[in-house]
């Protein structure tokens, strides 16, 4: 039987990604802000320990295996994209503590719990946006500014495209972490893709334990500067994602 938090450790070790006690603590610590807060704003029907741990926790750090080895290494740029409870992006920083960190979340309950626990674990180089992804990538402080944009999130990928790539440097990734069936989602994308100078670079499975088939992180590289029309006005890249 694996003890309170050797789950995690022992699942991200399988991946190849280590966790140290201070990690382990800071996971912990944030599972017990989120039960506490969900009580009152809805942030996830996922409460139970395990679950948390492999549902959001492991499958967020999932996100670490497609990085190029400067994200170990030098302050790398992370972008969340509707961040909601903090996931992929939290954990994220908590792996990577040297990374910065801004969280895009649109609904003002949930940003304030982002802001709450980010100052709850002592995160440093966290920022909290309570704004739509649209207006993040038309403001000249974040558009095109960030290396790595992450989302976990139920939209097709040709409006997460639209969302993410305005806000990346040239050359740098988006990874979208997805479910089990991506393959017409990725077809469908292809329009938007070029429109915003994006190239898909991989899909890549991944198993998480006790989770029914793969779910798939789909990373996509920024090839050249978006086109200043893009990102269209909120609500748009939802309402009608291009084809």
């Amino acid at each position: 039987m694996m003890t309170d938090r050797s789950l995690l450790q022992e699942q991200a070790g399988r991946l190849g990604l280590s966790l140290d006690k201070t990690q382990l603590d800071l996971f912990r610590a944030y599972y017990e802000e989120l039960v506490a807060w969900n009580k009152r704003v809805n942030l996830t029907k996922i409460v139970e320990w395990e679950a948390v741990q492999v549902q959001h926790f492991l499958d967020s750090l999932t996100c670490a295996l497609v990085l190029p080895a400067a994200a170990y290494t030098t302050p790398y740029a992370i972008i969340d994209v509707g961040a909601g409870a903090g996931f992929p992006g939290l954990p994220l920083k908590i792996f990577l503590p040297h990374a910065r960190l801004t969280l895009v979340e649109s609904v003002r309950k949930k940003a304030a719990f982002l802001r709450h626990v980010v100052d709850a674990l002592g995160l440093a180089n966290v920022a909290v946006l309570n704004v739509r992804a649209e207006e993040a990538g038309r403001d000249p402080n974040h558009r095109g500014r960030y290396n790595l944009a992450v989302c976990r999130a139920v939209a097709a990928l040709a409006t997460l495209v639209e969302y993410c790539l305005p806000l990346l440097w040239p050359r740098g990734i988006m990874v979208a972490l997805k479910g089990r069936k991506v393959e017409k989602d990725v077809a469908a994308a292809g329009a938007a893709l070029e429109a915003l100078s994006g190239r898909l670079r991989e899909v890549r499975p991944v198993d998480l334990p006790g989770l029914e088939g793969p779910r798939h992180l789909v990373v996509v590289e920024k090839v050249w500067p978006t086109p200043e029309r893009y990102p269209r006005r909120p609500g748009l890249p939802a309402k009608r994602p291009l084809r």
